[in-house]
C-alpha cells in the first residue's frame, strides 16, 4: 500500500531489521538438529555468510580462515592488496589517523596503481589453502582484471558496485555486457548491489549464480546521507526474494539472494533470512576481529573515491577471534559474537529446520520490539541498551 507523500508524489512503507520481529511458530527443535549449510553451484558452506570485500575486513590471511570456518570471504581486488607487495604498514598508518584527516589521506594511499600481476598473486595465495576463493571487482574494471584473477583459477566472482544494473547507460560508451560477460565467465559470478524487485529480477536474468541486496545499510557506508538513494534492508530483502519466485517460475533456475550489509547482531542475521535471503555478506562484524587487517578500523570500497567519497572510516574496536564472531563462544551479551550459534537458535526456536524451511517464517512489523520492558536496559547501557 502506497502513502501519499503530497500531492504529486507517493511511495511505499520500507522496513530495517528494528522495525520486525520474528514470530515463533506452533513447534520448537533442537539447535543441533538444525542445519544452516548454504550451496551455491557446486561448492557447499557450512556457513550461510560471505565476508565483504573491504579492506579493513578481509585479508587474504582472514578469507583463508573464515573458509577453514565454514564461510567464504571475499577478498577485494581493487584494495591495498593488489596495490602493494605489503600493505600492513598503510594499515597501521590508516588506524592512527585523525577522524579529520582520514578520507584525503587515503584518497592518496588508493592512487597506487593495481598491480594486476598481486591480483593473480593473491587468488594463488587462497587456492593453495585449500579453500574456496572469491574476489570482487567493480563492473568497470572487471573485464580488465578478471582474466588475472580467473587464470589463477578463482572459484567464484563478485561484481560489485554502491549500484550494480543489468541495463547500464553511458554516452561515452565501452559499457560492460553483463548478460554477455555472464555467460562466458568460467566461474560463477555474483551481481550486486540492489535494493528493489525490478532491478533484482533484471540482474538474475543476466544469468548471475547469486545477487547481492543492500544499497547504504552498511556500517562504513554513507551513500544514503550523500546521494540519498537506498532502501531499507528488511523490505529490500523481501522484495529481491519476490523477484527470486518469479523469475524460478519463469525459468525454473534458482538465484541465491544475498543480504549485504546493516547486520550487526545473530538477531539481523536470522532476520534478514527470515525475509527471504539464502546467505548474509557482512563486513563490521568481522573488522571487529583480532584477525582483521584494519586493526579494529572499517571502511567501505567507496570511501577512497577520488571524487565523491560516500564511505566513513569508522572503529568498530576489537571483539574476539573470527571464530567466536562467527561460531562463538560468547561471553557477552549484545549478540555480536557468535552470530551463527544465534541463527541456529532462533531458527530452533522459531520450529524450522533448515535456511529454505526459515525463509518461509512469519515476520511482523514490530516498532516497539527494541524498547518494550528494556528500561532498565537502555538506562543501564547493557544487553539491549
Amino acid at each position: 500500500m502506497e502513502i501519499d507523500i503530497g500531492i504529486g508524489k507517493s511511495g511505499r512503507r520500507a522496513y530495517g531489521f528494528d522495525d520486525i520481529a520474528i514470530v515463533p511458530s506452533r513447534r520448537t527443535r533442537d539447535p543441533e538438529d538444525i542445519d544452516i549449510s548454504w550451496q551455491l553451484d557446486a561448492f557447499r558452506f557450512e556457513l550461510p555468510m560471505m565476508g565483504s570485500a573491504m579492506d579493513g575486513a578481509l585479508s587474504p590471511a582472514t578469507a583463508i580462515e573464515i573458509g577453514r570456518l565454514g564461510g567464504l570471504g571475499v577478498l577485494n581486488l581493487e584494495g591495498l592488496w593488489s596495490r602493494y607487495e605489503d600493505p600492513m604498514p598503510y594499515f597501521e598508518e590508516i588506524a592512527e589517523l585523525e577522524a579529520e584527516k582520514a578520507t584525503r589521506r587515503m584518497q592518496e594511499i588508493y592512487l597506487e596503481p593495481i598491480n594486476p600481476d598481486l591480483i593473480g598473486q593473491r587468488v594463488t595465495e587462497l587456492r593453495s589453502a585449500g579453500i574456496i576463493s572469491a574476489a570482487s571487482l567493480t563492473p568497470q574494471r572487471v573485464e580488465e582484471l578478471a582474466p588475472h584473477a580467473l587464470g589463477a583459477g578463482l572459484d567464484i566472482l563478485v561484481i560489485q558496485g554502491t549500484v550494480v544494473s543489468a541495463e547500464h547507460v553511458s554516452s561515452k560508451g565501452g559499457v560492460l555486457d553483463l548478460r554477455k560477460f555472464v555467460a562466458e565467465c568460467d566461474a560463477p559470478v555474483i551481481l550486486g548491489g540492489c535494493a528493489s524487485y525490478s532491478t533484482a529480477l533484471h540482474l538474475m536474468r543476466t544469468g548471475a549464480a547469486g545477487i547481492l541486496v543492500g544499497v547504504g545499510p552498511g556500517a562504513a557506508c554513507t551513500t544514503r546521507g550523500v546521494l540519498g538513494v537506498g532502501v531499507p534492508q528488511a523490505t529490500a530483502i523481501a522484495d529481491a526474494a519476490g523477484a527470486r519466485i518469479r523469475y524460478l517460475d519463469e525459468t525454473g533456475r534458482y538465484v541465491h539472494v544475498i543480504a549485504d550489509g546493516g547486520m550487526r547482531t545473530g538477531g539481523d542475521v536470522a532476520k534478514a533470512i527470515a525475509c527471504g535471503a539464502d546467505a548474509v555478506m557482512i563486513g563490521s562484524p568481522l573488522a571487529g576481529a583480532v584477525e582483521a587487517p584494519g586493526a579494529g578500523y572499517h571502511w567501505g570500497m567507496a570511501t577512497f573515491h577520488p571524487t565523491l567519497p560516500r564511505g566513513a572510516r569508522v572503529q568498530t574496536g576489537t571483539l574476539g577471534t573470527l571464530e567466536e564472531i562467527l561460531l562463538g563462544p560468547a561471553h557477552e551479551n549484545d549478540g555480536r559474537r557468535n552470530l551463527f550459534g544465534a541463527l541456529r537458535v532462533s531458527m530452533a526456536t522459531c520450529g524450522y529446520s533448515d535456511v529454505k524451511e526459515f525463509q518461509k517464517a512469519e515476520v511482523m512489523v514490530a516498532p516497539s520490539l527494541q524498547t518494550e520492558g528494556k528500561s532498565l536496559q537502555r538506562s543501564q547501557g547493557v544487553g539491549m541498551g
